[in-house]
């Protein structure tokens, strides 16, 4: 069987940085296969080079055995590749329709006039074959993170394409989309599309693909069967050591001091009397199903969205946040669940975003920044974290997503807040970086710092909390301690919709009522 795609010896290097050596990779026809490796291995870059957004500089790529060079997007779709892109990257003000025909729209009156009810009508046909159920006619912006995703998909589906390849494709899916877009994967499959894999969800690999090909540090490690390898040979593979090296403990709670307490929060119809307690030196798990608020209570007591109603203390003291402004004074930090948007300044420097929200302690004669202690501070947090970048003064853009979580974590360590909120802090993040995020948490709840670690993996709940708050539907419908709960008492909670009694099961520990 002649390969649809066979990538041979391939070098791409940026500014400081050899992203690519000598790396390899084949694609057959009507396979799955995953590309495995920690951010940084080159996964992302090797795809972006076959979908004609970077230039090689120097190797071989062959589609369907014939030597080919693709030196733009356009390039690779008219070869029949498509990407799905682990960053959304559509037009908020369009329709969804809009989106998948941006370029290519249908016209009438001889080709003088956009056919808007033609468009409509091949979009609805691409979203009746995914079995979703979305208007094309609605505006990208309006929809939820997970129906965009479903719109991206749709878009490099729309292009028929023989080869498609999708990085972290359901990161902001919940589980009934995940089975749809696997019904969507396999239904291509059996139709010969070859389909690239890329994720860090070891179940998924398991489930959807056929082979599994792992980089490291940009080198190509080796190609095996997925059902025959285990995963903890991938992960060996994967990070250069075994799973029992890099396993961590929660930090024992040393205080029962509360550092905040938020009482009878209100929001519209997505905070609905939300009230909790978080202790010094603890990580408190908050759990639920996509939509169920738990990022809403993190903005609304961060500031950056109002409350209707609701009382925040901080230390003991009853405080007013209407701002983020207000919130980081008090000594609370929020880590966005969408780091590129509401946390980075992705055009500029490792130092400068590290600086950020403490500009003021370097000003010289407030008017002048002390350069040279911003770049020495931003250097010590690089050594402390082991933020992988050639130099403080890279630009964040080229780093690996791992690395860019790191930088967000580091300037809200700058800056020295006792409270904070990490809304799903490992999202697109490699099994290596994760355990290194996990122990940064763990120190820095054993320094004393009191955290909210907002996730969709229950795993990840269960092992790094000490105690689990569960939403769902906008209410806190109960509380679990870490070390008795299961996967199945939180998803009972997570799809309670009114907890008619108080679900707390370590009242004396817990401080939480729903």
């Amino acid at each position: 069987m002649t390969p649809l795609v066979t990538i041979k010896d391939l070098d791409k290097s940026f500014p400081g940085v050899k992203a690519l050596k000598k790396a390899c990779f084949e694609l057959l026809p009507g396979e799955v296969h995953a590309l495995m490796g920690e951010n940084g291995a080159g996964k992302s870059t090797l795809m972006k080079v076959l979908a004609g957004i970077y230039r090689k500089d120097a190797g071989e790529i062959c589609i369907e055995g014939v030597p080919v060079d693709i030196p733009s997007p356009r390039a690779a779709q008219d070869l029949g590749i498509s990407i799905i892109h682990q960053e959304l990257n559509l037009m908020n003000d369009l329709t969804a329709a809009q989106n998948i025909f941006i370029g290519r729209e249908p016209k009438r009156a001889m080709g003088l006039l956009l056919d808007e009810e033609a468009q409509n009508r091949a979009a609805a046909e691409i979203f009746d074959r995914m079995h979703l159920k979305l208007d094309p006619r609605d505006e990208v912006g309006q929809l939820t993170v997970a129906k965009q995703q479903m719109v991206e998909i749709a878009k490099a589906l729309s292009f028929r394409s023989k080869v498609l390849i999708m990085d972290e494709p359901t990161a902001a899916l919940n589980n009934a989309e995940i089975g749809e877009l696997f019904s969507i994967i396999r239904k291509f499959k059996a139709q010969g599309v070859g389909i690239v894999y890329i994720s860090h969800k070891m179940d998924e690999l398991k489930e959807i693909s056929d082979r599994v090909t792992v980089m490291r540090d940009g080198e190509y490690v080796g190609t095996l069967p997925t059902a025959t390898t285990s995963i903890d040979t991938i992960i060996s593979m994967m990070v250069g050591r075994s799973l029992t090296e890099m396993k961590t403990e929660v930090p024992d709670l040393l205080s029962h001091d509360v550092v905040l307490e938020v009482r009878n929060l209100r929001r519209s119809n997505v905070i609905k009397d939300v009230s909790f307690k978080l202790r010094k030196g603890e990580i408190l798990g908050f759990a639920g199903l996509m939509g169920a608020g738990r990022t809403e209570v993190a903005r609304a007591v961060f500031g950056a969205d109002p409350l209707d109603s609701g009382e925040i203390i901080v230390r003991g003291k009853p405080v007013t946040i209407r701002s983020p402004q207000d919130a980081v004074r008090l000594g609370i930090g929020y880590l966005s669940e969408d780091r590129k948007r509401f946390g980075l300044a992705t055009g500029m420097d490792v130092a400068a975003n590290i600086a950020m929200p403490c500009l003021r302690r370097f000003l010289a004669m407030s008017m002048f920044l002390n350069t040279r202690a911003i770049r020495e501070m931003a250097r010590s947090y690089i050594r402390q974290l082991r933020i992988k970048t050639p130099s403080d003064a890279q630009e964040v853009r080229f780093l690996s997503g791992g690395n860019q979580q790191k930088i967000v974590i580091a300037k809200w360590l700058a800056r020295d807040c006792e409270i904070l909120f990490f809304d799903e802090p490992t999202r697109g993040i490699d099994v290596g970086a994760k355990n290194e995020i996990y122990k940064l948490l763990n120190t820095l709840a054993a320094q004393g710092r009191a955290i909210v670690m907002i996730s969709s993996e229950l795993p990840e709940i269960l092992r790094m909390s000490h105690r689990i708050a569960v939403m769902c539907e906008g209410r806190l419908t109960g509380e679990l301690p870490a070390e008795r709960a299961t996967q199945e008492d939180i998803m009972r909670l997570a799809t309670q919709r009114h907890s008619l009694t108080a679900n707390i099961l370590n009242a004396e520990t817990g401080g939480l009522t729903t």
